[in-house]
C-alpha cells in the first residue's frame, strides 16, 4: 500500500514494527509522548526521564524507547514534509494497525503543531550556505573595452553569503556578521533575466515542498 505521509510510498518495515510496539501504551500516554517528540523536533530538549515514565507501564526497555521516538519522529516529520492533514494521517496510521484512540490523540497534537513544524523543518533543512543579503544597482555603460556594444545597461550584484548558515535577526546588518562572505559580479540584462526566472522557479518549488 501507498501512504501520503510516506510520500505516496510504502511505509518502511521498521516503522511498522514500532507501530505495533506503540499500540501497547495508552492513548493518553501516546499524546504525551507525541508532545515530547514534537518538542525535541522543534528544538527543545527531550525529557528522557519523562518519556521513560510514560512507557514504564508497557515495560519498554531503552531500545524500545529510542526506537519508538525514532518512529514518531519519522511519522510526524514526514507528514509535515508532505503537508498531510491530521485526519488523513490518522486514517493511514489506523490502516497500519495503530488503534483509533491512539491515532486521534497523536494526530490532534500533530495538527496543533503542523504549521510550526513545517516552518521549523524548512529553516533547518540541509543547506551548504544561506543568502544573508542582496545589494544591487544598474549601471548604464557608455563605452568599454570589454564590450562589443555600448550604450547598454549592466546589472551589478553583491551577495552576502552566510557560510555558517545561521539565521540573522532583523536588527543585524550584513557587515556585522563575521561569517558573511561577499560575492560581487556583473551581469548583462539577458543573463539577469535568466537568473530571475530560475530563482522564481526555485522559490515556487520550495513553496510546494
Amino acid at each position: 500500500m501507498r501512504f501520503r505521509f510516506c510520500g505516496d510510498l510504502d511505509c518502511p518495515d521498521w516503522v511498522l514494527a514500532e507501530i505495533n510496539i506503540l499500540s501497547k501504551i495508552t492513548s493518553v500516554k501516546m499524546k504525551l509522548l507525541g508532545v515530547q517528540v514534537l518538542k525535541d523536533m522543534l528544538g527543545d530538549s527531550l525529557d528522557f526521564d519523562k518519556v521513560h515514565k510514560l512507557t514504564s507501564d508497557a515495560k519498554f526497555d531503552v531500545g524500545d524507547i529510542k526506537a519508538s521516538i525514532a518512529a514518531l519522529s519519522f511519522i510526524l516529520s514526514s507528514a509535515a514534509k508532505y503537508k498531510v492533514d491530521g485526519e488523513t494521517l490518522s486514517n493511514e496510521l489506523q490502516q497500519l494497525g495503530l488503534p483509533k484512540e491512539h491515532t486521534t490523540s497523536l494526530c490532534k497534537t500533530y495538527s496543533d503543531a503542523s504549521t510550526k513544524l513545517q516552518e521549523h523543518l524548512k529553516e533547518s533543512s540541509l543547506r551548504v550556505s544561506r543568502l544573508d543579503s542582496v545589494q544591487w544597482r544598474v549601471d548604464y555603460v557608455l563605452s568599454s573595452s570589454d564590450l562589443n556594444e555600448v550604450n547598454e545597461p549592466n546589472v551589478q550584484l553583491k551577495l552576502c553569503i552566510d557560510k555558517d548558515g545561521e539565521t540573522k535577526s532583523s536588527s543585524s546588518s550584513p557587515s556585522s556578521s563575521l561569517s558573511s562572505e561577499p560575492v560581487a559580479f556583473t551581469m548583462t540584462p539577458d543573463k539577469f533575466r535568466v537568473l530571475l526566472y530560475e530563482l522564481k522557479q526555485a522559490s515556487a518549488l520550495m513553496e510546494n515542498l
